[in-house]
């Protein structure tokens, strides 16, 4: 126990001096996580805090039109600005970009009086169908009546998704308009009066409200923030980072002759390994501690919300254990195999960041295409990211976390057993 004890305090002062790995271990991984929580958090709340900037160019001169932008300005997702209905295309865009506008719409002549025209066309039929009017069937109704097309510009630097939830609030919109005036339009032709204002607000107003309730196994119904997604996915990131150092620290021994010394005093190797992934776990497990502080305490200072630990701290520690060990058997493996200090930090670097595009942790796993789902399951990283996830998404109970590490104890085995092999075949054991 003291030749361990011994071990561990040799390699944990190797660690120290080596200050570029500390900087990239612990420095670099606090920027990171502090960056990106803040920018997806801006992306997350754009609809809300930070609204999108909405030209509108209404070269329509009906009622319908001016429904139609108030129906957007109560989506609450846009900041309008109404822009010259005299502009040509090439002018709109110029605008577009010298107000850093993204979306912009073209409202055309006659929209309101063709979208008069097809309310009256439905609402005709549908009178003519429940046989409450003499008219078989208007004029109207045997032709197909459409409104003249609105025209949507946005900046290309707008990404799809994104585009796409902009399109759907527009057609949102145009649809409660159309709505509108086919109501009007039925009641017009059963009283031959106008709507009155407040049944109006009744009959348009009246929306079934969609209550949000995430799918947790403990029954919580906190709504999962950026913050609960980010943290574990980039303290992982962290962890196997250390990849660089752990087999930098090993080729330099086999370089320097370590091994061969170590070979004939009365210890075995297998202590020295046993003493180097102890070191190493305990420094993810540090990395562990100092980001969830940050996500815990710090994180409110820069407006972002607070990261909430899980029911089960016990879960929590058991999750970061394993996936320390992980990336120090990673980190052992290439150690072992590389042949030189560069190609260990080169291809560690690398790899890391592969398997972490992979994995899940810089693009959702929901969000790759097929062909990448069963590449995905070759990651390390994405079975830490599922077992994480058990405990902070998903309020998963000790069964349920259980679950999710035995994908990633069997990585670790395979792992150690790999770099077993290689030692014995270089003679290091």
């Amino acid at each position: 126990m003291l030749k361990l004890f011994a071990a561990i305090v040799k390699d944990l002062r190797l660690l120290l001096r080596d200050k570029a790995a500390l900087a990239v271990m612990f420095a670099m991984p606090v920027l990171l996580v502090i960056l990106i929580t803040s920018i997806q958090n801006s992306t997350f709340k754009l609809v809300n805090d930070n609204k999108v900037s909405l030209l509108i160019c209404n070269q329509d001169s009906g009622n319908s039109s001016i429904l139609l932008i108030d129906a957007l300005g109560k989506i609450g997702m846009f900041e309008i600005t109404k822009a010259d209905s005299a502009l040509n295309e090439e002018a709109l865009i110029k605008l577009m970009h010298n107000r850093e506008a993204l979306v912009a719409i073209v409202i055309p002549s006659g929209f309101s009086d063709q979208l008069e025209a097809k309310s009256n066309s439905v609402a005709s039929k549908a009178l003519s169908e429940l046989g409450m009017t003499a008219e078989e069937k208007n004029a109207l109704t045997e032709e197909k009546v459409f409104p003249h097309n609105l025209r949507m510009y946005y900046n290309p630097v707008l990404q799809e998704a994104f585009r796409l939830s902009v399109k759907g609030a527009l057609r949102s919109a145009q649809q409660f308009t159309e709505n509108r005036q086919v109501v009007e339009a039925l009641y017009s032709s059963l009283s031959n009066k106008e709507v009155p204002a407040e049944l109006q607000n009744q009959l348009m107003n009246n929306q079934t409200f969609i209550e949000e309730i995430p799918a947790s196994k403990d029954g919580s119904r906190a709504l999962p923030n950026v913050t609960q997604h980010n943290v574990p996915a980039w303290t992982l990131f962290a962890m196997f980072f250390i990849v660089v150092s752990l087999s930098t620290n090993i080729v330099k021994e086999k370089l320097s002759g370590s091994f061969i010394r170590l070979k004939t005093l009365p210890t075995g190797y297998f202590m020295v390994l046993a003493a180097k992934q102890i070191t190493y776990i305990l420094v993810t497990l540090l990395q562990t501690l100092v980001i969830f502080s940050i996500g815990i305490f710090l994180f409110p200072f820069f407006g972002l919300p607070a990261l909430v630990l899980p029911t089960y701290l016990w879960s929590l520690v058991l999750v970061s254990v394993c996936c320390g060990w992980c990336a120090v058997s990673y980190g052992q493996v290439l150690g072992v195999y590389a042949k030189t200090m560069e190609m260990a930090i080169g291809f560690g670097a690398v790899s890391v960041v592969i398997l972490a595009a992979v994995g899940g942790i810089i693009v959702p796993s929901f969000a790759m295409p097929a062909s990448m789902k069963y590449v995905m399951m070759l990651s390390p990283l994405h079975w830490c990211l599922g077992a994480y996830q058990t405990i902070f998404l998903s309020g998963g109970t000790g069964s349920d976390v259980l679950a999710s590490l035995l994908p990633l104890i069997i990585i670790i085995v395979l792992l150690q057993a790999v770099a077993m092999i290689g030692l014995r075949k270089q003679k290091l054991l």
